[in-house]
Protein backbone atom coordinates (compact mmCIF):
# COMPACT_ATOMS: atom_id res chain seq x y z
CA UNK A 1 0.00 0.00 0.00
CA UNK A 2 1.37 3.22 -1.04
CA UNK A 3 1.68 6.25 1.47
CA UNK A 4 0.83 9.81 0.54
CA UNK A 5 3.68 12.22 0.69
CA UNK A 6 3.79 14.62 3.80
CA UNK A 7 2.55 18.18 3.50
CA UNK A 8 5.27 20.72 3.41
CA UNK A 9 5.42 23.27 6.36
CA UNK A 10 4.87 26.25 4.11
CA UNK A 11 1.70 24.86 2.55
CA UNK A 12 -1.35 27.29 2.67
CA UNK A 13 -4.26 26.73 5.23
CA UNK A 14 -7.61 25.75 3.81
CA UNK A 15 -10.00 28.74 3.22
CA UNK A 16 -12.83 27.24 5.42
CA UNK A 17 -10.75 27.31 8.64
CA UNK A 18 -9.84 30.96 8.19
CA UNK A 19 -13.52 32.02 7.87
CA UNK A 20 -14.45 30.23 11.07
CA UNK A 21 -11.98 32.34 13.10
CA UNK A 22 -13.61 35.55 11.87
CA UNK A 23 -17.25 34.52 12.26
CA UNK A 24 -16.94 33.13 15.82
CA UNK A 25 -16.21 36.52 17.61
CA UNK A 26 -18.94 38.21 15.61
CA UNK A 27 -21.40 35.61 16.76
CA UNK A 28 -20.41 36.14 20.46
CA UNK A 29 -20.91 39.92 20.15
CA UNK A 30 -24.29 39.42 18.53
CA UNK A 31 -25.48 37.09 21.27
CA UNK A 32 -24.33 39.57 23.96
CA UNK A 33 -26.12 42.48 22.31
CA UNK A 34 -29.36 40.51 22.09
CA UNK A 35 -29.10 39.46 25.76
CA UNK A 36 -28.42 43.08 26.88
CA UNK A 37 -31.37 44.40 24.89
CA UNK A 38 -33.56 41.77 26.47
CA UNK A 39 -32.48 42.72 30.00
CA UNK A 40 -33.11 46.44 29.39
CA UNK A 41 -36.44 45.82 27.73
CA UNK A 42 -37.74 43.63 30.53
CA UNK A 43 -36.29 45.74 33.49
CA UNK A 44 -38.42 47.98 35.79
CA UNK A 45 -39.08 51.48 34.58
CA UNK A 46 -37.40 54.25 36.67
CA UNK A 47 -39.82 56.79 38.14
CA UNK A 48 -38.92 60.45 37.73
CA UNK A 49 -39.47 62.64 40.82
CA UNK A 50 -39.22 66.39 41.16
CA UNK A 51 -36.08 67.52 43.07
CA UNK A 52 -36.65 68.03 46.83
CA UNK A 53 -36.39 71.57 48.16
CA UNK A 54 -33.23 72.09 50.31
CA UNK A 55 -34.81 73.03 53.67
CA UNK A 56 -32.07 73.28 56.34
CA UNK A 57 -32.57 71.62 59.70
CA UNK A 58 -31.60 73.95 62.56
CA UNK A 59 -31.24 73.68 66.33
CA UNK A 60 -33.61 76.09 68.04
CA UNK A 61 -33.66 77.79 71.45
CA UNK A 62 -36.76 79.29 73.05
CA UNK A 63 -35.68 82.43 74.89
CA UNK A 64 -37.07 83.46 78.24
CA UNK A 65 -36.10 86.32 80.58
CA UNK A 66 -34.00 85.49 83.60
CA UNK A 67 -31.63 87.04 86.15
CA UNK A 68 -27.93 86.99 85.42
CA UNK A 69 -24.99 87.71 87.71
CA UNK A 70 -22.20 89.44 85.83
CA UNK A 71 -18.69 88.19 86.54
CA UNK A 72 -15.93 90.58 85.48
CA UNK A 73 -12.73 88.77 84.60
CA UNK A 74 -9.31 90.38 84.81
CA UNK A 75 -5.82 89.56 86.05
CA UNK A 76 -3.00 90.96 88.13
CA UNK A 77 0.09 90.31 90.24
CA UNK A 78 0.15 89.80 94.01
CA UNK A 79 2.01 92.55 95.88
CA UNK A 80 2.55 93.20 99.62
CA UNK A 81 0.58 96.01 101.22
CA UNK A 82 3.88 97.51 102.37
CA UNK A 83 7.55 96.73 101.86
CA UNK A 84 10.32 98.17 104.04
CA UNK A 85 14.09 98.33 104.22
CA UNK A 86 15.64 97.83 107.66
CA UNK A 87 18.37 100.44 108.24
CA UNK A 88 20.15 101.06 111.59
CA UNK A 89 20.08 104.51 113.17
CA UNK A 90 23.31 103.91 115.10
CA UNK A 91 26.68 102.38 114.26
CA UNK A 92 28.02 99.18 115.69
CA UNK A 93 29.06 95.60 115.13
CA UNK A 94 26.35 92.98 114.63
CA UNK A 95 26.29 90.84 117.76
CA UNK A 96 23.20 88.67 117.26
CA UNK A 97 20.70 87.87 114.49
CA UNK A 98 17.31 86.28 115.12
CA UNK A 99 16.66 82.85 113.59
CA UNK A 100 13.74 84.34 111.66
CA UNK A 101 15.92 86.96 109.97
CA UNK A 102 16.59 84.97 106.82
CA UNK A 103 15.05 84.94 103.37
CA UNK A 104 11.51 83.59 103.75
CA UNK A 105 11.47 83.81 107.55
CA UNK A 106 8.41 85.08 109.41
CA UNK A 107 8.38 87.51 112.33
CA UNK A 108 5.86 89.23 114.59
CA UNK A 109 5.43 92.92 115.23
CA UNK A 110 7.97 94.21 117.79
CA UNK A 111 10.06 91.04 117.70
CA UNK A 112 13.87 91.62 117.97
CA UNK A 113 15.53 90.82 114.66
CA UNK A 114 19.10 92.03 115.18
CA UNK A 115 21.31 93.34 118.02
CA UNK A 116 24.37 95.57 117.74
CA UNK A 117 27.23 95.82 120.20
CA UNK A 118 25.95 98.25 122.88
CA UNK A 119 28.88 98.73 125.29
CA UNK A 120 29.61 102.29 124.18
CA UNK A 121 25.93 103.22 124.32
CA UNK A 122 25.55 101.87 127.84
CA UNK A 123 28.54 103.98 128.90
CA UNK A 124 26.95 107.02 127.25
CA UNK A 125 23.79 106.44 129.27
CA UNK A 126 25.81 106.29 132.50
CA UNK A 127 27.63 109.53 131.70
CA UNK A 128 24.36 111.26 130.78
CA UNK A 129 22.78 110.21 134.04
CA UNK A 130 25.75 111.62 135.99
CA UNK A 131 25.48 114.92 134.12
CA UNK A 132 21.79 115.07 134.86
CA UNK A 133 22.44 114.49 138.55
CA UNK A 134 24.95 117.35 138.67
CA UNK A 135 22.60 119.63 136.78
CA UNK A 136 19.77 118.88 139.15
CA UNK A 137 22.06 119.57 142.13
CA UNK A 138 23.05 122.94 140.68
CA UNK A 139 19.40 123.75 140.06
CA UNK A 140 18.50 122.91 143.62
CA UNK A 141 21.32 125.13 144.94
CA UNK A 142 20.20 128.05 142.80
CA UNK A 143 16.61 127.65 143.95
CA UNK A 144 17.79 127.66 147.57
CA UNK A 145 19.98 130.72 147.03
CA UNK A 146 17.16 132.61 145.34
CA UNK A 147 14.82 131.86 148.21
CA UNK A 148 17.48 132.93 150.73
CA UNK A 149 18.00 136.23 148.85
CA UNK A 150 14.29 137.07 149.11
CA UNK A 151 14.24 136.27 152.83
CA UNK A 152 17.29 138.55 153.37
CA UNK A 153 15.60 141.38 151.47
CA UNK A 154 12.50 141.07 153.62
CA UNK A 155 14.47 140.83 156.88
CA UNK A 156 16.40 144.01 156.12
CA UNK A 157 13.05 145.73 155.57
CA UNK A 158 14.25 147.35 152.40
CA UNK A 159 11.72 149.34 150.43
CA UNK A 160 10.75 148.49 146.87
CA UNK A 161 10.82 145.24 144.87
CA UNK A 162 14.21 143.49 144.67
CA UNK A 163 15.75 143.12 141.21
CA UNK A 164 16.19 139.79 139.38
CA UNK A 165 19.89 139.86 140.05
CA UNK A 166 19.26 140.22 143.80
CA UNK A 167 16.92 137.23 143.69
CA UNK A 168 19.35 135.31 141.42
CA UNK A 169 16.67 134.76 138.76
CA UNK A 170 19.12 134.57 135.79
CA UNK A 171 21.26 132.02 137.62
CA UNK A 172 18.15 130.00 138.38
CA UNK A 173 17.04 130.00 134.72
CA UNK A 174 20.52 128.93 133.65
CA UNK A 175 20.48 126.05 136.11
CA UNK A 176 17.08 124.97 134.86
CA UNK A 177 18.30 125.06 131.25
CA UNK A 178 21.34 122.97 132.18
CA UNK A 179 19.09 120.42 133.87
CA UNK A 180 16.79 120.24 130.84
CA UNK A 181 19.77 119.78 128.52
CA UNK A 182 21.10 117.01 130.73
CA UNK A 183 17.70 115.29 130.61
CA UNK A 184 17.71 115.55 126.82
CA UNK A 185 21.19 114.08 126.58
CA UNK A 186 20.13 111.20 128.80
CA UNK A 187 17.02 110.59 126.70
CA UNK A 188 19.14 110.57 123.54
CA UNK A 189 21.67 108.19 125.05
CA UNK A 190 18.88 105.84 126.13
CA UNK A 191 17.31 106.06 122.66
CA UNK A 192 20.65 105.22 121.02
CA UNK A 193 20.97 102.26 123.38
CA UNK A 194 17.48 101.07 122.44
CA UNK A 195 18.33 101.49 118.74
CA UNK A 196 21.03 98.88 119.02
CA UNK A 197 18.16 96.40 118.91
CA UNK A 198 16.41 96.31 115.48
CA UNK A 199 12.78 95.31 115.98
CA UNK A 200 10.17 94.20 113.46
CA UNK A 201 7.90 97.09 112.45
CA UNK A 202 4.92 94.81 111.73
CA UNK A 203 3.91 91.20 111.19
CA UNK A 204 5.87 90.22 108.13
CA UNK A 205 8.33 88.11 106.25
CA UNK A 206 11.92 88.57 105.17
CA UNK A 207 12.46 89.13 101.47
CA UNK A 208 16.25 89.56 101.60
CA UNK A 209 18.98 89.59 104.28
CA UNK A 210 22.20 91.54 103.68
CA UNK A 211 24.20 91.32 106.95
CA UNK A 212 25.54 88.69 109.26
CA UNK A 213 27.09 88.37 112.72
CA UNK A 214 30.38 90.24 113.15
CA UNK A 215 29.77 92.78 110.41
CA UNK A 216 30.17 96.46 111.27
CA UNK A 217 27.27 98.61 110.15
CA UNK A 218 26.72 102.36 110.11
CA UNK A 219 23.61 104.49 109.86
CA UNK A 220 22.26 104.03 106.32
CA UNK A 221 23.49 100.45 105.89
CA UNK A 222 20.77 98.18 104.47
CA UNK A 223 20.29 95.27 106.84
CA UNK A 224 17.34 93.47 105.24
CA UNK A 225 14.22 93.95 103.10
CA UNK A 226 10.93 92.86 104.66
CA UNK A 227 7.24 93.05 103.78
CA UNK A 228 3.97 92.77 105.67
CA UNK A 229 1.95 89.56 105.54
CA UNK A 230 -1.25 90.54 107.31
CA UNK A 231 -2.78 90.97 103.85
CA UNK A 232 -1.70 91.32 100.23
CA UNK A 233 -3.01 93.51 97.45
CA UNK A 234 -3.62 92.86 93.75
CA UNK A 235 -3.98 95.68 91.22
CA UNK A 236 -6.65 94.70 88.71
CA UNK A 237 -7.28 96.66 85.49
CA UNK A 238 -10.86 97.33 84.35
CA UNK A 239 -11.87 98.69 80.97
CA UNK A 240 -14.58 101.29 80.41
CA UNK A 241 -16.93 98.48 79.33
CA UNK A 242 -16.37 96.57 82.58
CA UNK A 243 -16.55 99.42 85.10
CA UNK A 244 -20.36 99.99 84.88
CA UNK A 245 -21.02 96.38 85.88
CA UNK A 246 -19.00 96.48 89.15
CA UNK A 247 -20.07 98.25 92.37
CA UNK A 248 -16.76 99.94 93.06
CA UNK A 249 -15.94 101.50 96.46
CA UNK A 250 -15.38 104.96 95.03
CA UNK A 251 -13.89 107.64 97.28
CA UNK A 252 -15.44 111.10 97.50
CA UNK A 253 -14.09 114.11 99.30
CA UNK A 254 -15.51 114.42 102.80
CA UNK A 255 -16.88 110.85 102.81
CA UNK A 256 -15.61 107.47 103.85
CA UNK A 257 -13.17 105.91 101.37
CA UNK A 258 -15.54 103.02 100.68
CA UNK A 259 -18.58 105.20 100.17
CA UNK A 260 -20.23 103.55 103.15
CA UNK A 261 -20.21 100.03 101.68
CA UNK A 262 -17.77 97.20 101.22
CA UNK A 263 -16.40 96.36 97.79
CA UNK A 264 -17.49 93.31 95.78
CA UNK A 265 -15.95 89.91 96.49
CA UNK A 266 -13.31 88.58 94.12
CA UNK A 267 -12.09 85.04 93.47
CA UNK A 268 -8.43 84.64 92.54
CA UNK A 269 -7.19 81.56 90.73
CA UNK A 270 -3.72 80.39 89.79
CA UNK A 271 -2.31 77.22 88.34
CA UNK A 272 0.44 75.58 90.40
CA UNK A 273 1.84 72.56 88.65
CA UNK A 274 -1.08 70.44 87.50
CA UNK A 275 -3.53 71.90 90.01
CA UNK A 276 -5.59 75.10 89.98
CA UNK A 277 -6.20 76.79 93.35
CA UNK A 278 -8.54 79.55 94.52
CA UNK A 279 -8.28 82.33 97.09
CA UNK A 280 -11.06 84.64 98.23
CA UNK A 281 -10.66 88.39 98.56
CA UNK A 282 -12.51 91.67 98.20
CA UNK A 283 -12.10 94.89 96.25
CA UNK A 284 -11.21 97.57 98.81
CA UNK A 285 -10.52 100.70 96.77
CA UNK A 286 -9.94 102.24 93.37
CA UNK A 287 -6.88 104.19 92.32
CA UNK A 288 -7.08 107.92 91.92
CA UNK A 289 -6.50 108.14 88.17
CA UNK A 290 -6.99 106.27 84.92
CA UNK A 291 -3.86 104.83 83.38
CA UNK A 292 -2.95 107.05 80.44
CA UNK A 293 -1.20 104.24 78.55
CA UNK A 294 -3.99 101.63 78.68
CA UNK A 295 -7.01 103.88 79.42
CA UNK A 296 -8.00 101.48 82.17
CA UNK A 297 -8.98 102.01 85.78
CA UNK A 298 -7.07 99.97 88.34
CA UNK A 299 -8.91 98.63 91.37
CA UNK A 300 -7.18 97.06 94.36
CA UNK A 301 -8.28 93.70 95.76
CA UNK A 302 -7.22 92.56 99.22
CA UNK A 303 -6.68 89.02 100.52
CA UNK A 304 -6.32 88.72 104.29
CA UNK A 305 -3.73 86.47 105.91
CA UNK A 306 -2.41 85.05 102.62
CA UNK A 307 0.24 82.86 104.29
CA UNK A 308 -2.16 81.07 106.61
CA UNK A 309 -3.41 77.59 105.77
CA UNK A 310 -6.67 77.70 103.78
CA UNK A 311 -7.64 74.13 102.95
CA UNK A 312 -5.37 72.56 100.37
CA UNK A 313 -4.43 75.86 98.72
CA UNK A 314 -0.77 76.89 99.01
CA UNK A 315 0.16 80.35 100.36
CA UNK A 316 -0.68 83.23 98.05
CA UNK A 317 2.87 84.40 97.61
CA UNK A 318 3.98 87.85 96.62
CA UNK A 319 4.76 88.07 92.92
CA UNK A 320 2.32 85.36 91.79
CA UNK A 321 0.27 86.12 88.67
CA UNK A 322 -3.42 85.36 89.23
CA UNK A 323 -6.69 85.41 87.31
CA UNK A 324 -9.44 87.40 89.04
CA UNK A 325 -13.23 87.01 88.82
CA UNK A 326 -15.00 90.02 90.37
CA UNK A 327 -18.64 89.62 91.31
CA UNK A 328 -20.56 92.19 89.31
CA UNK A 329 -24.10 93.51 89.18
CA UNK A 330 -27.17 91.32 88.97
CA UNK A 331 -29.07 91.95 85.73
CA UNK A 332 -32.81 91.27 85.72
CA UNK A 333 -35.13 90.25 82.87
CA UNK A 334 -32.37 89.60 80.36
CA UNK A 335 -31.90 86.89 77.76
CA UNK A 336 -28.79 84.71 78.09
CA UNK A 337 -27.83 83.22 74.72
CA UNK A 338 -24.98 81.00 73.59
CA UNK A 339 -22.33 82.95 71.73
CA UNK A 340 -22.92 80.80 68.63
CA UNK A 341 -26.42 82.26 68.32
CA UNK A 342 -25.03 85.72 67.65
CA UNK A 343 -24.04 86.70 64.13
CA UNK A 344 -21.55 89.37 63.27
CA UNK A 345 -23.04 92.78 63.90
CA UNK A 346 -25.03 91.66 66.99
CA UNK A 347 -27.85 89.98 65.08
CA UNK A 348 -29.72 86.74 65.67
CA UNK A 349 -31.77 84.46 63.42
CA UNK A 350 -35.35 84.40 64.71
CA UNK A 351 -37.54 81.46 63.69
CA UNK A 352 -41.01 82.83 62.96
CA UNK A 353 -44.21 80.87 63.67
CA UNK A 354 -44.31 80.09 59.92
CA UNK A 355 -40.91 78.40 60.31
CA UNK A 356 -39.01 80.95 58.31
CA UNK A 357 -35.91 82.93 59.20
CA UNK A 358 -35.84 86.60 60.16
CA UNK A 359 -32.58 88.41 60.98
CA UNK A 360 -33.02 90.82 63.87
CA UNK A 361 -30.54 93.17 65.61
CA UNK A 362 -30.35 92.84 69.40
CA UNK A 363 -28.84 94.89 72.23
CA UNK A 364 -25.92 93.03 73.77
CA UNK A 365 -25.14 94.22 77.29
CA UNK A 366 -22.46 91.72 78.28
CA UNK A 367 -20.28 89.00 76.80
CA UNK A 368 -18.77 86.36 79.04
CA UNK A 369 -16.99 83.29 77.74
CA UNK A 370 -19.51 81.28 75.73
CA UNK A 371 -22.53 83.41 76.68
CA UNK A 372 -23.95 86.77 75.62
CA UNK A 373 -26.50 88.76 77.62
CA UNK A 374 -29.19 90.48 75.53
CA UNK A 375 -31.30 93.26 77.00
CA UNK A 376 -33.35 94.28 73.96
CA UNK A 377 -34.58 93.08 70.57
CA UNK A 378 -36.21 89.81 71.67
CA UNK A 379 -39.53 88.82 73.20
CA UNK A 380 -40.15 86.05 75.69
CA UNK A 381 -41.15 82.80 73.98
CA UNK A 382 -39.51 83.54 70.64
CA UNK A 383 -37.25 80.94 69.08
CA UNK A 384 -33.84 81.60 67.63
CA UNK A 385 -31.57 79.44 65.55
CA UNK A 386 -28.40 78.10 67.13
CA UNK A 387 -27.20 76.69 63.81
CA UNK A 388 -25.02 79.16 61.91
CA UNK A 389 -26.58 80.00 58.53
CA UNK A 390 -24.43 82.85 57.22
CA UNK A 391 -25.87 82.77 53.68
CA UNK A 392 -29.54 82.14 54.48
CA UNK A 393 -31.89 84.85 53.25
CA UNK A 394 -34.65 86.43 55.31
CA UNK A 395 -37.86 84.47 54.85
CA UNK A 396 -36.08 81.22 53.99
CA UNK A 397 -37.93 78.15 55.31
CA UNK A 398 -36.29 75.99 57.96
CA UNK A 399 -37.12 72.84 59.87
CA UNK A 400 -36.44 72.66 63.61
CA UNK A 401 -34.42 69.69 64.73
CA UNK A 402 -36.52 67.18 66.65
CA UNK A 403 -39.83 68.36 65.20
CA UNK A 404 -41.86 66.49 62.60
CA UNK A 405 -42.01 68.21 59.20
CA UNK A 406 -45.30 70.04 58.52
CA UNK A 407 -48.00 68.16 56.63
CA UNK A 408 -50.15 69.45 53.80
CA UNK A 409 -49.63 70.87 50.33
CA UNK A 410 -47.06 73.36 51.61
CA UNK A 411 -44.90 70.68 53.22
CA UNK A 412 -41.49 70.28 51.62
CA UNK A 413 -41.09 67.20 49.50
CA UNK A 414 -39.00 64.29 50.69
CA UNK A 415 -35.46 64.18 49.43
CA UNK A 416 -35.21 62.56 46.01
CA UNK A 417 -32.42 61.04 44.02
CA UNK A 418 -30.65 63.77 42.06
CA UNK A 419 -31.40 63.64 38.30
CA UNK A 420 -27.80 62.81 37.50
CA UNK A 421 -28.03 59.67 39.66
CA UNK A 422 -31.35 58.33 38.28
CA UNK A 423 -31.26 55.25 36.08
CA UNK A 424 -31.72 55.96 32.35
CA UNK A 425 -35.06 55.06 30.71
CA UNK A 426 -34.98 51.81 28.68
CA UNK A 427 -34.62 52.17 25.00
CA UNK A 428 -37.73 51.54 23.04
CA UNK A 429 -39.96 51.92 26.07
Amino acid sequence: MSESPPTPPDAPTPRSGRGLKVLLPLAVLAVGAVAGWALIATGPEAQRRPPASAVPVVEALTVKPEAYRVVVRTRGTVAPRTQSTLIPEVAGRVRWIAPGLRAGGFFEAGEPLLRLEDTDYRSAVTVARAELARARLALAEEEAQGAQARRDWERLDLTGEPSDLVLRVPQLESARADAAAAEARLARAEADLARTVIRAPYVGRVLEKRVDVGQYVAPGTVLATVYAVDYVEIRLPLSDDQVPFVRLPEAYRGEEPTGGRAGPPVTLTARVGEETYEWQGRVVRTEGSIDTATRQLFVVAQVDDPYARHGDAPPLKVGRFVEAAIEGRRLKDVFVLPRQALEEGSRVLVITPERTLARRPVEVAWRDGDSVVVTGGLQAGERISLTPLPFAADGAPVRVQGEAPPEGPEAPAAPAVPPTAAAPAPRGA
